[in-house]
C-alpha cells in the first residue's frame, strides 16, 4: 500500500463477543472502516473484495489460524504487502518474537481495552510506516 493513511481494517476473529467489542471500538473510538471475519478461510475469500489497509488476525482459530492465515495472505501476489497485526491471549515476548518473524508488524494482547485498541493500532501503523518510509 502506497498511501500512508489508515483507514480500512479487516478483523478476522472467531469470537462473536470480540466482534462486536473490536468493530464497536474501531469504528466508533477510531473511525475506521471495519469487515469483521469469522475465520481465516473467509478472509482469505473477502480480502479482495475489501481491500484492506491493515488486518487484525486473531492468532488462535478452528480450520486455519492466524500464522496459517496470514502464510496464505503472503503467498498471494495481492494480499502479500497488506500489513498485519495479531491478536492473541498468548503474548509472551518469545511468542511476539515468533510472530514477528511470520511477519506480523506487532501483536495486541487480549483481552485489549476497546477505549485504547484504535490508539494502539495506530501508532504500530506510525512505526511501520515510519520504517516503510526509511528503507
Amino acid at each position: 500500500m502506497d498511501d500512508a493513511f489508515l483507514q480500512k481494517i479487516m478483523m478476522v476473529e472467531d469470537d462473536a463477543d470480540i466482534q462486536i467489542v473490536g468493530r464497536m471500538a474501531l469504528e466508533k473510538v477510531g473511525g475506521f472502516t471495519v469487515k469483521v471475519c469469522s475465520s481465516g478461510v473467509e478472509a482469505l475469500q473477502s480480502v479482495g473484495d475489501f481491500a484492506p489497509d491493515l488486518i487484525l488476525l486473531d492468532v488462535m482459530m478452528p480450520e486455519m489460524d492466524g500464522p496459517a492465515t496470514l502464510q496464505e495472505l503472503r503467498a498471494q501476489e495481492s494480499t502479500k504487502s497488506i500489513p498485519v497485526i495479531f491478536m492473541t491471549a498468548k503474548a509472551m515476548p518469545q511468542e511476539v518474537r515468533s510472530y514477528k518473524k511470520l511477519g506480523a508488524l506487532d501483536v495486541i494482547p487480549k483481552p485489549f481495552d476497546p477505549m485504547q485498541l484504535s490508539d494502539s493500532i495506530r501508532s504500530i501503523w506510525d512505526a511501520y510506516r515510519q520504517e516503510v518510509s526509511s528503507s
